[in-house]
C-alpha cells in the first residue's frame, strides 16, 4: 500500500499543496512542447505534399542553424544572414526536388523514406565540410532574461519562442485549408499521377512545399541553437518529433502544435513528480512510450485522417 501511495496518490497531492510550482512545470513544459512542434512542423509539410516520411528533416533543421551562425561569424549582420539563410534554404529545396524527387516521381513510398536518409548524412556532411564541426553559439539578439509573475519564474526566450511557434502555425494553417496550391500539396500527396492528368505542376509543388520546409527548419533551428548552441546532436531532435507526429497526426498542422504540447507538459510532469520513485530520467522515453499507446489504441493520432484502404 505504500508503494501504491507512493506512485498514485503522491504526486497529485504534491501537485495540490504547491499550485505555483507545478504551474511552473506545466508552463515550462508548454514552452518546450511548441519547440517540438517547430521540429514537427517540416515534417507535416512534407507528408501532406508526397505521402512521405522526410527522415532528413532534423539534419535540414541542423543545416540551417549551421549557416545562419556560420554567416555571422564571418561577419554578416543578422538580418542579412538571415535572408541568405532563407535563400539557401529555398535553393536546396530547388535542388532536391531536380536531383532526388523528380527521378523518383511514382516510385514506392519506401524508396522516397531511403532517400531522404541519403539526404540526412549529405546534408550533415556538407555543413560538417562549410562550417565545422565545433559547438557554436548563436545571438540573434532574442532576449533572454527570466521574471516573475504571480510567483512563477518565466523567461523572455521561451515566450518569443512560443509566440513564433503559434504564429507559424496559424499562418500554415490557413495556408494549407485556404489557399489553392495548399489544397493543390494535398491532391499530390493522394495521388502524383493523378494531380499531374489534372494540371498540376507536380515539380513547382514540390519546390514549394520543400522550401517551405526548408524555412521552417530555419526558424527551428535558429530557436533550438539559440537556445543550447548549434552542435550536430542537433540534428537528432527529430527523434523527439517522432512521437509529436504520433499524437498529433502525420497530416496534420494544428497536431503537430497539440502533439508537441501533450509531449512537452507530459515528459516535465513525469520528470518532476514520478522521476524521483523511479531514478529520473523518464524525460528521455517519456513521448515514445506515450506513442506507443497512441499507436495501440489510436494510430492515426488525434487530428489524423484515419486510411481506409478497400480491396
Amino acid at each position: 500500500m505504500e508503494i501504491l501511495y507512493s506512485i498514485v496518490v503522491a504526486p497529485f497531492v504534491d501537485m495540490w499543496t504547491s499550485p505555483v510550482f507545478f504551474s511552473e512545470v506545466v508552463i515550462s513544459g508548454v514552452l518546450t512542447g511548441v519547440m517540438y512542434s517547430l521540429v514537427a512542423l517540416g515534417f507535416v509539410l512534407i507528408f501532406k505534399a508526397s505521402g512521405v516520411f522526410n527522415f532528413a528533416q532534423g539534419a535540414m533543421v541542423l543545416f540551417a542553424a549551421l549557416t545562419l551562425v556560420g554567416l555571422m561569424e564571418h561577419g554578416v549582420p543578422v538580418w542579412l544572414a538571415l535572408i541568405l539563410t532563407m535563400l539557401v534554404m529555398v535553393a536546396l529545396a530547388i535542388a532536391i526536388e531536380r536531383l532526388m524527387l523528380r527521378p523518383l516521381v511514382n516510385q514506392e513510398h519506401i524508396i522516397l523514406f531511403m532517400a531522404t536518409i541519403g539526404l540526412t548524412f549529405f546534408l550533415e556532411g556538407l555543413g560538417e565540410l562549410m562550417w565545422g564541426s565545433n559547438v557554436k553559439m548563436l545571438d540573434v539578439g532574442i532576449p533572454s532574461e527570466s521574471f516573475e509573475v504571480g510567483g512563477i519564474l518565466l523567461n523572455e526566450f521561451d515566450l518569443y519562442a512560443a509566440a513564433i511557434g503559434a504564429a507559424l502555425v496559424t499562418v500554415l494553417a490557413v495556408f494549407f485549408h485556404k489557399t489553392s496550391v495548399g489544397r493543390a500539396l494535398r491532391a499530390v500527396a493522394d495521388d502524383h499521377q493523378a494531380a499531374l492528368s489534372v494540371g498540376i505542376p507536380l515539380k513547382t509543388i514540390w519546390i514549394i512545399v520543400w522550401s517551405v520546409a526548408g524555412i521552417v527548419a530555419m526558424v527551428a533551428g535558429i530557436m533550438w541553437g539559440a537556445k543550447s548552441g548549434v552542435q550536430f546532436s542537433l540534428s537528432l531532435i527529430a527523434l523527439k518529433a517522432l512521437p509529436v507526429l504520433i499524437l498529433g497526426g502525420f497530416t496534420s498542422v494544428p497536431g503537430a502544435i497539440v502533439g508537441g504540447l501533450i509531449i512537452g507538459v507530459g515528459e516535465k510532469v513525469a520528470e518532476i513528480y514520478w522521476g524521483p520513485l523511479v531514478g529520473g530520467a523518464i524525460e528521455n522515453w517519456f513521448a515514445y512510450m506515450l506513442a506507443l499507446a497512441f499507436l495501440l489504441f489510436r494510430p492515426q493520432g488525434l487530428f489524423g485522417e484515419r486510411i481506409i484502404e478497400r480491396v
